[in-house]
């Protein structure tokens, strides 16, 4: 059937289009970057546009049978995200029900409104109401905490439990929830395909009812880590949120709406509905230890920042003139071909890291400070990129292999900023290129023009360097590396 899919850069969706396309459906994209993932889902025709966009969404929509919904206004910023995902939620709903669509499937959040939910819970809850109220049948799956390699809730609890033998706990590490695997997540939505009659709220949740304290030391006893928990009768959401943003990669604006919800019970209470799904979802214990696996393996296929977005967003790609532009431009000869040296740029920063890291680590920790992403993104996989990726705290914007990769600036800058690399070939020796680096930056008012003088003593050791290095890298690159293979 022809299917549209909203959110293929997220987590979940980025997981699930593989899966549709895979089971031989004409999978229509809508995205607002569609050279973000057009690479990625080669099978499937993509759609400039927005869920708030109506004429977008009529031409998306065309002969469309179901579309999925997963989309979340909070990723564009803590403020105002409530009223924000109702008006998308009603331009969406209103035009399936315009073009036809005979049923919208939509991924919230568990949880009892009688409890008064977090802003984070009500708003999900608000929207599904919200798309079902236009004419189309709406399966709402209502879903807790998502364990899985990449996601937000398992990096938050992975890094928190890693990272503190000692912790010091409010009261929501008591609050009891129900986890399950994002396998189980996908297998769910896939299912609502083949059983239309499965209409309204379906709860779905892993066999364990756990509380958020026996969560992280279900992870401690899977990593073989010992835990010791002190509770404490106060600590506010807005304060459990800083401390989150600086031992976690979850930014401290994301984490806060969703500590929020931590007071709330999110528990199935009632299975039946997901029953006549017929997917047995995993023990909570399973899925850490397979998001652990696929984690130290770097099989990670989408993570929770993949549509993290920057206050850049819809800005052209790439430095479009050289006018009001500082350069650092610097180029190397290198013994090797062109898909060699492309490879070991490729490899730069994550478990690599950085020339001078130690000068990168302090700039992450500034941008954390002041609400920006750190260095704590890291990357998706440790040899492949694609566009699209966080690396660290800068976002691959263009990859063309063996010749381009650009990286855009997300850390908090006066200005903008990017880092490319090209790779030119020998025009006389095949197993010869050049590697030329440089670093843009488009400065924002006088104090952007301040902030590149005051860096200026520090670019030729920190770019030089890492110049230097990147060469290195490719000429010891062993012909065997799994960087030197396709992406699988």
């Amino acid at each position: 059937m022809r299917i549209l899919l909203t959110g293929a850069s997220g987590y979940v969706g980025g997981r699930l289009a593989p899966l549709l396309l895979a089971a031989g459906h004409d999978l229509v994209l809508l995205a607002r970057q569609p050279h973000v993932i057009a690479d990625r889902f080669p099978g499937a025709r993509v759609v400039k546009g927005d869920v708030t966009d109506a004429a977008s969404l009529a031409t998306a929509m065309e002969g469309v049978e179901v579309a999925y919904y997963l989309v979340h206004a909070m990723a564009e910023g803590e403020h105002g995200f409530a009223e924000r995902d109702i008006v998308a939620a009603r331009t969406f709903a209103q035009a399936a029900h315009a073009a036809g669509v005979q049923r919208i499937v939509y991924l919230g959040g568990l949880g009892d409104e009688r409890d008064g939910l977090s802003e984070h819970l009500g708003s999900r809850q608000a929207t599904g109401r919200e798309l079902a109220a236009h004419g189309v049948p709406v399966t709402e799956l209502r879903a807790a905490v998502i364990i899985g390699s990449g996601s937000a809730s398992f990096e938050t609890l992975r890094h928190l439990t890693e990272r503190l033998p000692v912790m010091i706990t409010p009261r929501w590490v008591r609050t009891r929830c129900q986890p399950i695997a994002i396998r189980d997540v996908l297998s769910y939505l896939v299912a609502t395909l083949d059983h239309p009659e499965v209409t309204g709220i379906v709860e779905i949740g892993g066999p364990d009812v756990l509380s958020y304290g026996e969560m992280m030391q279900g992870y401690a006893a899977v990593r073989g880590l010992r835990r010791l928990m002190i509770p404490v009768p106060v600590l506010t959401p807005r304060l459990s949120s800083y401390w989150v943003g600086l031992v976690s990669p979850v930014p401290s604006s994301i984490a806060r709406p969703l500590i929020a919800g931590l007071r709330n019970e999110v528990i199935v209470r009632d299975p039946e509905p997901a029953r006549k799904l017929g997917v047995t979802p995993m023990p909570y214990r399973a899925a850490v230890e397979r998001a652990i696996d696929r984690t130290t393996r770097g099989e990670v296929e989408t993570t929770w920042f993949d549509a993290y977005l920057d206050r850049h967003r819809g800005d052209p790609g790439g430095p479009s003139s050289l006018e009001g532009m500082f350069l650092d431009r610097r180029g190397m000869e290198v013994a090797v071909p062109a898909e060699r040296a492309f490879a070991a740029v490729e490899l730069i920063g994550g478990p690599s890291g950085w020339p001078y890291q130690w000068i990168w680590e302090a700039r992450g920790l500034i941008d954390r400070i002041v609400g920006g992403p750190g260095m704590r993104l890291g990357r998706r996989d440790p040899v492949h990129l694609r566009v699209g990726d966080a690396l660290d705290f800068w976002r691959v914007e263009e990859l063309q292999r063996p010749t381009l990769l650009r990286l855009r600036a997300e850390m908090k800058v006066p200005g903008k900023a990017w880092l490319q690399f090209e790779v030119i070939p020998d025009p006389v020796d095949p197993g010869r290129s050049r590697i030329v680096q440089t670093a843009f930056f488009e400065p924002r008012g006088a104090f952007g023009v301040l902030y590149w003088g005051i860096l200026i003593p520090i670019h030729p050791p920190i770019f030089g360097t890492m110049l230097r290095r990147t060469a290195a890298r490719a000429e010891a690159l062993p012909a065997d590396s799994a960087a030197l293979r396709p992406e699988a």
